[in-house]
């Protein structure tokens, strides 16, 4: 899968409200064929049980979690 066309399935998992928060770091993602649980541990490396992250170690899944995650940091950092 190309790098844009993985990154715009991500944002649109993002936009629809498809990941939920299971416990700290860990995400179900509702894909487009299955759930898959998604982990971000605190070192920030990103793995998904889809079929697509373990032959190829990156899916819109993970991306999706990490947008998601990068978007709720930057929005609790105070301003200077």
């Amino acid at each position: 899968m190309a790098m844009e066309r993985m990154l715009e399935k991500a944002r649109k998992l993002v936009e629809s409200g498809r990941i939920e928060l299971l416990a700290e770091g860990t995400y179900n993602v509702v894909g487009d064929h299955g759930t898959y649980t998604v982990v971000k541990p605190y070192t920030g490396k990103v793995s998904c049980n889809c079929p697509g992250f373990r032959t190829k170690g990156q899916c819109s899944h993970a991306a999706a979690v990490m947008i998601l995650t990068m978007s709720k940091r930057g929005r609790r950092r105070k301003p200077l």
